[in-house]
């Protein structure tokens, strides 16, 4: 089998970054609607996650932001005239001005599902933007991220990059948040597909707040990304957990490799679906972390589960959170490093993010690449120390340091955020991103 590197692709937040409040069933976004924002904190703290990575020996990469706000979406409206006319003349429609605005694309996680060249029948890798249609903020992202990726990813030769899925909410789908790739000493995928929409006849559906994914959605892209059956396993998230806050399966559960960190409560029949991992995994290592333990609105709450694990040259590394530094997520830290499933873990300052719902493993997609993709990758996205320094400036020289919701109708925004994307395009030695 073909030796895998992961790399990581982080995005970052655009100079409109706010809290909305707009991601329903996300207990953190509703908490802080409406408070001030810093997007220059969100970016640096986003970076300094990036750094780290880099240190650690792991592969990091930046996806670039997309234009907000999107005038394209006011124009659809019936909002005209010149830029600056159209952002005034939406200023009074503040549900609409705020999903414009929106800057979640900065959680890439969300941002598609990649299944490598290896586990493929056609052997090319695999990349299928999501539609995210769940969301009203997120539903344009799909289609302006698939044209970013296919024009940033041209010299992957391998690669197939293909449309989002219908926007249709029978086919809701929201990325890699949904997916888990696993493999034991084998070497071969298996891949892991966890839905919440009720997809199956008497399957219940949450009560208090929306599933995300769908069914449908989940194996339409199994069959986009030619996976064999016997590779893809498809099970349903724990409607308990989505009213407790889980929007996403990746609140409760995060893998990679022989690695599986789950709360008992994350799935249905998970006694069952652990056990046909464990069949199909040779090695896999489960760490099921009990209700007593951690109860799930402290996981929740803390998003131990939404850490990143990546492998570095010392072993496997857990990236987590700050809010997990204390209490029972401390102590299941603790005992994941004293029992051997992780070699140590760190705790990163990601409160930007975190107050808008979304942690280290919200803020990025895993690429898995041979050796010889990894070669192929554009050069400038890929970061070092150097780079990275050189983004901070940028931040620093095009982010406000503060943001209130009024802000959202200044027109100057608009300008800031194109220079600021002209500038990251030439930083980066890419084409041009906005239009």
């Amino acid at each position: 089998m073909t030796a895998l590197i992961e790399l990581q692709i982080d995005g970052l937040p655009g100079p409109t970054h706010h809290f909305g409040g707009l991601s329903r069933g996300n207990l953190a976004s509703q908490e802080h609607a409406h408070r001030r924002s810093s997007p220059r904190a969100a970016a640096l703290q986003g970076l300094a996650k990036m750094r780290r990575m880099v240190q650690l020996g792991v592969p990091q990469a930046l996806l670039p932001p997309l234009e907000r706000p999107d005038l394209g979406l006011l124009r659809a409206c019936g909002y005209d005239g010149d830029d600056e006319a159209v952002l005034s003349a939406a200023v009074d429609q503040w549900e609409l001005l705020q999903l414009a605005s929106s800057s979640a694309f900065m959680w890439t996680a969300n941002c598609a599902t990649v299944v490598p060249s290896c586990d493929s029948r056609d052997g090319r890798l695999h990349v299928v933007p999501a539609n995210l249609v769940a969301m009203s903020h997120r539903a344009r992202e799909g289609r302006q991220r698939a044209a970013q990726l296919r024009q940033l990813l041209q010299p992957l030769r391998s690669v197939m990059v293909h449309d989002p899925l219908p926007p249709l909410l029978a086919l809701g789908d929201e990325g890699a948040a949904n997916h888990v790739r696993l493999s034991g000493a084998d070497g071969i995928g298996q891949h892991l597909f966890v839905y919440g929409r009720p997809g199956r006849p008497g399957d219940s559906s949450p009560s208090r707040h929306p599933a995300r994914q769908a069914l449908a959605a989940s194996t339409a892209v199994a069959q986009l990304c030619r996976l064999d059956r016997a590779r893809a396993l498809f099970v349903r998230q724990h409607p308990a957990a989505i009213d407790a806050g889980a929007f996403h399966n990746d609140v409760v559960m995060v893998g990679t490799r022989d690695r599986l960190l789950v709360h008992q409560g994350a799935l249905v029949d998970q006694v069952a679906v652990l056990a046909e991992l464990a069949k199909r995994v040779p090695g896999l290592r489960i760490a099921e972390i009990a209700e007593r333990e951690l109860p799930m609105a402290e996981a929740v709450r803390s998003y131990l589960f939404n850490s990143q694990l990546v492998m570095t040259p010392e072993g496997l590394v857990l990236i987590g959170p700050s809010q997990a530094g204390s209490g029972r997520s401390l102590a299941c830290l603790t005992r994941l490093v004293e029992q051997g499933m992780i070699q140590r873990f760190e705790l990163m300052d990601l409160d930007e993010s975190m107050a808008n719902g979304g942690g280290p493993a919200c803020l990025r997609l895993r690429f898995p690449l041979s050796g010889d993709e990894l070669a192929q990758f554009p050069a400038g996205l890929r970061l070092d120390e150097a780079r990275i320094t050189v983004l901070e400036a940028w931040v620093t020289r095009h982010y406000r340091d503060r943001l209130l919701p009024e802000d959202l109708g200044d027109a100057s925004l608009i300008h800031e955020g194109r220079r600021a994307l002209t500038e990251l395009s030439s930083l980066l030695a890419l084409p041009a991103q906005h239009g």
